[in-house]
């Protein structure tokens, strides 16, 4: 953090403001914050997996036998989208576990 960002956080902090990160916003508990990185790796994974095949999102969805629409909102991790379809997703483009836990 460079002298002018850290001055101006002191300086925030002095006026009683709290200084944080989303997951504190959010007050997430250690296994919600989890799970989050877990959607949000897995995400990334469906993703890269499908621009590594070179498709579009609509080819991919061909491919998964579902809608466009639905392609995107499993690679931006969407509230309603479960773990079990980015999974089945992520495999039927040729992903890996190891694609989203490359240190496991």
């Amino acid at each position: 953090m460079n002298d002018a960002v850290f001055s101006k956080r002191k300086a925030l902090e002095a006026d009683g403001w709290v200084i944080g990160d989303a997951e504190d916003f959010l007050g997430l508990t250690v296994e919600e914050r989890r799970l989050v990185e877990l959607r949000v790796a897995l995400s990334r994974a469906v993703r890269a997996a499908r621009a590594g095949r070179g498709l579009t999102q609509a080819e991919a969805a061909r491919a998964l036998k579902t809608s466009q629409p639905n392609v995107s909102r499993i690679e931006t991790a969407a509230p309603g989208v479960s773990l079990d379809l980015m999974f089945r997703s992520l495999f039927a483009l040729g992903g890996t576990l190891r694609d989203v836990l490359p240190s496991e």
